[in-house]
């Protein structure tokens, strides 16, 4: 296989035009013959550009308000035929087929039509179909043919001719290749995950992900695993999209604690109170509402001081000078908040190793349904809608005797909100609508239980009070209690009322546990395991 191929002549047909006269002026500066289609060849005319219609290859103008238009054994073949093959060149000369050394495509828009909530119909229009067969064409034929689906690759391929005197390499033509079959490969998962959503498919046959390059990690989750963001959105969404005012790049345990942080913290509107998520290793370790955007902080931050060093902090108000100053008597890896006010900058940028990062989404409602979990197993993977369902106040069944008073009932649904977010089997212990204690991650619900008192007893050691700080807190438990052996845990603890799913056939012993304590107790009807 040859590894020059002169660039003698090129087909241009792109929707984003970016750049597109400097490069076509460029091109043409080495001799080669550009041919393009509608508004692109239209523009490069404008422009000053020697640029020939496509129609001139095919012999046929475009149709069906554009549809078709190079769909033509004309193009296809230029594109497809493999110069070292005497058989395709015979047929080339046969029937007065041009060669293509060049393909210059990106394709219709479908990706930011869709996010502009256009109609079903206007979204449908801009799936492109002949962009991705020209695109797979020359990248198959990649042998002789040099295929930019990026306006950003326009650079690297006139210093690629520049080098080698208007040719391409075979290298440089398969590392085109790959990003033209990877780009059809996206386009076409959209359009799929699209059609799911719009048409309202339930389980598909396929499943598909697609994702463009954001930037690479310096390392993954341990050292000697690598990795990179990805953003599976065209338009930048979420961590991906934040801007980061200091400190130095995110690691990958950055963005996973970050997004279990910012998943929390969305659960909390900002008109109803300034609220701190703290996180560490994807679980919280300390919740709150407040006053002000620093009483949030030291109330979340109490709940366990241990665990917070090189955690993660997410609010859903603005960051102030105040806050910051609190921040900065510790050490914390990241703090996200919707936006940080000057004097707060001032304030953390003496620790350079703190980032601060800002993005008014942070505070949006939870993701929506559609927006798919993944979880990668050996020979394929899971897939799920992300949880953002809560339960409503008409949904929350009161089952003890004595119902909750109207303070534990506001605990019990704020404790409800943070035990969503703590990885199964999970309790947690709030009081004034502040966590307390926060057990995580156990096998057994009763050690979640004993974890979670033992880091209120570190609390009260920190406040200096002989009283727990469980007395007379509500609590949240992700899933039923299965015996009353935990239930049993958190009466001894002081707690006065809970809320969990129910649904176990012990239920009506819990319950009785409850009633012989005098603690009230609410069902949810719904579960939230998180693993």
């Amino acid at each position: 296989m040859r590894d020059l191929r002169p660039v003698k002549r090129a087909l241009v047909s792109v929707s984003d035009k970016t750049g597109l006269v400097d490069f076509s002026h460029a091109l043409t500066g080495y001799g080669i013959e550009l041919f393009s289609t509608g508004g692109s060849a239209q523009m490069l005319h404008d422009h000053g550009c020697n640029v020939r219609e496509v129609s001139e290859l095919t012999g046929l103008s475009e149709m069906m308000d554009g549809r078709v238009k190079t769909l033509h054994h004309a193009i296809h073949g230029g594109l497809l035929a493999h110069r070292d093959n005497p058989a395709h060149v015979a047929s080339m000369e046969q029937h007065g087929i041009c060669g293509i050394d060049l393909l210059v495509v990106n394709l219709y828009p479908f990706e930011k039509t869709v996010a502009s909530g256009e109609s079903q119909a206007h979204c449908i229009e801009n799936i492109d179909v002949g962009g991705p067969a020209m695109i797979r064409a020359a990248a198959k034929n990649h042998a002789c043919v040099a295929v930019v689906v990026d306006p950003e690759d326009y650079d690297s391929l006139l210093a690629e001719l520049e080098d080698n005197d208007g040719a391409t390499r075979l290298r440089f033509r398969q590392q085109l290749a790959e990003r033209a079959f990877a780009r059809t490969s996206a386009y076409d998962s959209d359009i799929a995950h699209w059609m799911c959503s719009e048409f309202a498919v339930q389980s598909p046959r396929r499943v598909t992900v697609s994702g463009r390059l954001d930037r690479c990690l310096r390392y993954g989750e341990n050292p000697h695993q690598s990795a990179a963001l990805y953003a599976r959105h065209v338009n930048p969404i979420g961590i991906g999209a934040a801007k980061q005012h200091q400190g130095k790049d995110l690691s990958y345990n950055n963005f996973m604690d970050m997004d279990a942080a910012l998943d929390c913290v969305r659960e909390f509107a900002p008109e109803n109170g300034p609220v701190c998520v703290i996180v560490k290793h994807a679980n919280p370790c300390g919740v709150a509402q407040g006053a002000t955007v620093r009483d949030a902080y030291c109330r979340a931050l109490a709940c366990d001081t241990t665990s917070a060093f090189g955690g993660i902090l997410a609010f859903n108000q603005t960051l102030d000078e105040e806050t910051a100053l609190e921040i900065s008597k510790i050490f914390i890896e990241v703090v996200a908040a919707p936006e940080v006010t000057e004097g707060a900058l001032n304030v953390l940028e003496n620790q350079k190793n703190l980032r601060v990062l800002t993005n008014r989404e942070f505070c949006d409602s939870p993701a929506q349904s559609s927006d798919l979990m993944l979880r990668p197993i050996v020979g394929g993977f899971l897939v799920q809608d992300r949880d953002v369902a809560q339960a409503s106040p008409d949904q929350l069944r009161v089952v003890s005797k004595r119902p909750p008073t109207s303070a534990e009932m506001t605990d019990m649904r704020f404790a409800w909100h943070v035990v969503k977010h703590v990885k199964s089997n999970a309790i947690v212990f709030a009081k004034d609508c502040a966590t307390v204690g926060i057990g995580a991650g156990q096998t057994s619900r009763v050690d979640s239980v004993i974890i979670a008192m033992q880091k209120a007893d570190a609390l009260a050691e920190t406040l200096d009070s002989s009283d727990s700080p469980l007395r007379g807190s509500s609590v949240a438990s992700d899933a039923f209690f299965p015996f009353p052996d935990a239930l049993l845990k958190i009466r001894e603890a002081g707690a006065t009322a809970v809320i969990q799913p129910g649904g176990s056939v012990r239920d009506p012993e819990v319950i009785a546990a409850a009633d012989a304590g005098n603690m009230a107790m609410v069902f949810t009807g719904m579960r939230h395991f998180r693993h």
